[in-house]
């Protein structure tokens, strides 16, 4: 009977991982047509430059390579999410040919030349030119797109803001403003969520940050903690608005994306765990107020919010933008959407691209007074 129970427990270890490995071939999905033939023109790679003198990795994909170029920068910073771009699809790559950069010290570009000194937004923000201009060189594209997500905002900002000639517009999904700020008025929303509901343990484990005394290090340590996370997920208001945990939603999607070998895998989740903390990225991020560093940017400039995003608050990123100063700008609210309109509404952030942002319009964003 014991053999037989030992038996099984390895089976149940070894199945997983066994899956784990069989979708772990390290390519990204190539674009096929209806009998399965690699549509003429498309491109799905993954390859590795030196940045900023060292090396990273990026995944890029089109339709048709004739297309837009667009430089994709996901959030963390340095937590790629390109496993939800191959989990959701939502359809970039019709539009443009977009690089999917990873950025230092995560992802791909996780290795030990990266020194945690480094990981700092002026050096994402001069990384970014130096991918942007490889871009530029390899498509032979006098301006490219940028789109932004989350912790990927403040320094894809920067960047575009002092070097509007090498882009036709930026696209900010939950712009990054004062992130203090919004942490704090996350906080006291879960806090009153959790009481309202007569969650103790949520309240409970909540309460340990209280938000009376707090100081940017107290900030700092809930933007760290578990709690904020977990508790942002089963209230709706974190990476995605549907997305009730982040073991299925996050940790096992990026085991089961084929796009990555398995240690590239293992390196995810190993800088996200061990090095990014070492790192002064997060305090960075509380102790900045964005919104203060760049009022006015010289190229059309695209906001998506999710109603429901607490995450990065709305309507932090609704007064930056009212503020802000640009030749055109835009301002667009997902009614059914957190953190991640891309990958919530995506046929939505599509239309919005093709009829607003490449041809330098406003005409679908909203109306303020």
């Amino acid at each position: 009977m014991a053999m037989i129970l030992a038996s099984a427990l390895i089976l149940l270890f070894l199945l997983p991982l066994a899956v784990v490995f069989i979708n772990s071939q390290g390519r990204p999905q190539p674009f096929v047509d209806n009998s399965g033939k690699v549509i003429e023109g498309s491109l799905a790679e993954k390859t590795f430059i030196k940045i900023g003198g060292v090396k990273q990795g990026m995944f890029i994909k089109s339709k048709d390579t004739g297309n837009p170029v667009l430089l994709y920068l996901h959030g963390g910073p340095s937590f790629s999410n390109y496993f939800m771009i191959e989990k959701y699809k939502p359809g970039l790559e019709d539009v443009f040919t977009v690089c999917y950069w990873e950025q230092r010290g995560g992802g791909l570009s996780f290795n030990t030349e990266i020194a945690k000194e480094s990981i700092t937004y002026t050096q994402l923000a001069s990384d970014a030119i130096e991918v942007t201009n490889y871009l530029r060189e390899r498509f032979g594209k006098e301006k490219i797109y940028i789109f932004a997500h989350s912790g990927g905002t403040p320094f894809a900002l920067k960047a575009v803001s002092e070097n509007p000639h090498l882009f036709h517009a930026y696209i900010a999904m939950a712009q990054i403003t004062n992130q203090a700020e919004s942490e704090t008025i996350a906080y006291e929303y879960m806090v009153s969520k959790a009481q309202e509901s007569g969650d103790k343990r949520a309240l409970s484990t909540l309460q340990k940050y209280s938000s009376v005394t707090w100081g940017k290090e107290e900030i700092l340590t809930f933007f760290r903690s578990p709690a904020r996370d977990n508790y942002m997920h089963k209230m709706g208001i974190g990476t995605m608005h549907n997305m009730r945990s982040i073991f299925t939603g996050v940790f096992v999607p990026v085991w089961m994306c084929n796009a990555y070998t398995f240690k590239e895998k293992f390196n995810i989740w190993k800088s996200k765990i061990t090095f990014l903390p070492k790192t002064n990225i997060h305090k960075e991020t509380i102790e900045t107020d964005f919104a203060l560093k760049v009022n006015e940017v010289k190229v059309p400039v695209y906001f998506f919010s999710g109603i429901h995003d607490l995450t990065v608050n709305i309507s932090l990123s609704k007064e930056y933008y009212k503020k802000l100063i640009a030749p055109v700008k835009g301002f667009y609210t997902f009614e059914n959407s957190a953190h991640s309109p891309l990958f919530e509404e995506p046929v939505k952030v599509i239309n919005i691209i093709k009829e607003d942002v490449l041809n330098g319009k406003n005409t679908l964003s909203d109306q303020f007074d």
